[in-house]
């Protein structure tokens, strides 16, 4: 799913990170609340999101989120703040275990992330206003599910960007909050040039010290059933920096008819939301490293740092120690 639309000052498309999704039988009704999220410097906090009331471990999740949930890690002190379209016409179908629902990008992503971290606080920030994200008190995680695109051979430098994207790249910098941005959906490196036109947000959060870049697996990897890149997927290639702050997610899209690292990066978004639940005086850098720090590798096809980078995010490795630093 994609639509064109200006945020700075050169001509820019931007991109949700979503591939073709299935059609379904019935529709629900859509969360109306999307619609106060539009103008101005608002912020939704999804106090009324369907899902907050649903805590069932569901077939497109890692076993490791029921296990954080059994021992008491469900997001609880962190808010994730999902940067997503809540206000576009543009719907369609999937079904994350709550029944078939027909809904905006955003709506979904947030679903998703409210899903694995179900006592995080859940806020919407529409992205067709351009404003400042503004952190919530506490502990903060960035859901970016989207991209902004040019024509390739510009600096980063020269891009003027808008207070929404300045103030993403700004807390990633000073590791203000942990940002789960969705790697791409071209089938090229992270940063790489894909119809004359490069992803200009990958490469500004390019070294930024609490940034993480998301690629979608087929499913979930296991040691006795590993997991491939899903076709679709960006990779991290060749810049070790990127593969360095690289991860790897299941996106089940056969269960849900949902595909794309759009789907990936709420996955590590919900994550790190529970990584603070346990480690609750861990900065957003600690939490982002330590999700870094214990991906593992042996649940991948062939594993190489330039495709998987770091690997696949393993919540339970990232929870089992008693303090991290």
């Amino acid at each position: 799913m994609s639509r064109s639309r200006w945020k700075f000052g050169i001509a820019t498309a931007f991109a949700i990170l979503s591939a073709p999704v299935a059609s379904a039988q019935e529709a629900l009704n859509a969360d109306e609340m999307a619609a106060l999220c539009h103008g101005g410097r608002s912020i939704c906090v999804g106090a009324s999101i369907p899902v907050a009331h649903t805590q069932a471990v569901q077939g497109w999740m890692s076993p490791d989120v029921g296990a954080a949930w059994a021992a008491g890690y469900r997001g609880q002190g962190t808010a994730i703040t999902v940067v997503d379209d809540f206000s576009s016409t543009t719907r369609f179908w999937g079904n994350l275990g709550l029944g078939w629902q027909y809904q905006r990008h955003g709506e979904w992503t947030r679903e998703e992330a409210s899903m694995i971290a179900p006592w995080a606080a859940i806020r919407s920030k529409d992205f067709s206003t351009g404003s400042t994200v503004w952190l919530a008190p506490g502990r903060n995680v960035l859901n970016l599910s989207y991209g902004m695109y040019a024509t390739a051979g510009y600096s980063v430098n020269q891009i003027g960007w808008a207070p929404e994207e300045s103030s993403i790249i700004t807390y990633a910098t000073y590791g203000l909050a942990v940002v789960s941005k969705a790697a791409g959906n071209d089938s090229v490196a992270v940063g790489g040039v894909t119809g004359g036109q490069q992803d200009y947000l990958d490469l500004a959060l390019i070294g930024k010290q609490s940034a993480i870049f998301v690629g979608a697996l087929s499913t979930n990897g296991t040691t006795s059933n590993r997991a491939q890149l899903a076709w679709y997927s960006n990779y991290a290639g060749s810049n070790p920096i990127v593969q360095s702050h690289f991860l790897v997610v299941g996106v089940e899209g056969d269960k849900t008819g949902l595909y794309g690292t759009s789907f990936a990066a709420p996955i590590i978004s919900g994550y790190a939301a529970i990584i603070g639940s346990k480690f609750a005086t861990a900065t957003p850098t600690q939490i982002t490293n330590q999700l870094l720090n214990t991906a593992r590798t042996d649940t991948l096809i062939n594993y190489s740092p330039s495709v998987y980078g770091r690997g696949e995010a393993s919540l339970s490795r990232a929870l089992a120690p008693v303090a991290i630093r």
